[in-house]
């Protein structure tokens, strides 16, 4: 099946009113999977906790159920996996892992930055995907026009960013952390639940 960690949560426990923007017939529309025949990348982007990555996974296991492979990664995993090898033909393996798949999900794209060998190793990612018509599925929390704050002195990013949006659709999510607004109600609820205390009389 080729996917590191897919298909743990569903997407019926995606609370669709809490992103203040939420394109919900887009997403919809995605889960009909027409972008694995049009060979078209899917781009979410958005803030932190705003269930970016349920998607993300959601739609490379969907592709699954539906008989086709698929990997699931963190950028940084699937970067850091590229640098590694110390000859070409190991570089050649490694990156079959990630252009063989017939949908490649890339999570996390913009969190960390890097130098310009890891811009060039998702550029190559991205091209042979481009040219072999297989797309990626990517989460990002930046701006396309603030990546070159991720890849610093990196001279691919225009035409990365490019390729990547030449056959895509953009799913834009905006709001505030999920997972805050969690961590609050639980504080709230634990706070509540406390007896005061009373300091015993002597």
């Amino acid at each position: 099946m080729g996917q590191n960690s897919i298909g743990a949560d569903t997407l019926a426990d995606f609370d669709w009113h809490w992103p203040v923007k939420c394109e919900r017939a887009l997403i919809e529309e995605l889960f009909a999977l027409a972008f694995i025949e049009e060979a078209a990348n899917v781009v979410l982007i958005g803030p932190n906790g705003l269930g970016k990555t349920m998607l993300l996974k959601n739609l490379a296991y969907q592709a699954v159920l539906h008989g086709h492979s698929a990997r699931f990664t963190l950028a940084s995993d699937m970067l850091h996996d590229l640098a590694a090898p110390d000859s070409t033909s190991a570089l050649a393996v490694r990156l079959r892992r990630y252009t063989r798949p017939t949908v490649l999900a890339i999570d996390e794209v913009g969190y960390l930055s890097y130098d310009a060998r890891y811009a060039d190793l998702l550029f190559e990612v991205v091209t042979r995907r481009y040219e072999q018509q297989r797309p990626i599925l990517l989460t990002t929390n930046k701006a396309f026009g603030e990546w070159n704050q991720v890849f610093p002195n990196a001279t691919c990013v225009v035409t990365l960013v490019d390729r990547l949006l030449h056959r895509a659709e953009i799913v834009a999510l905006d709001g505030k952390s999920y997972r805050l607004k969690e961590a609050q109600e639980r504080a709230a609820r634990k706070t509540k639940s406390r007896a005061p205390v009373t300091r015993k009389e002597r």
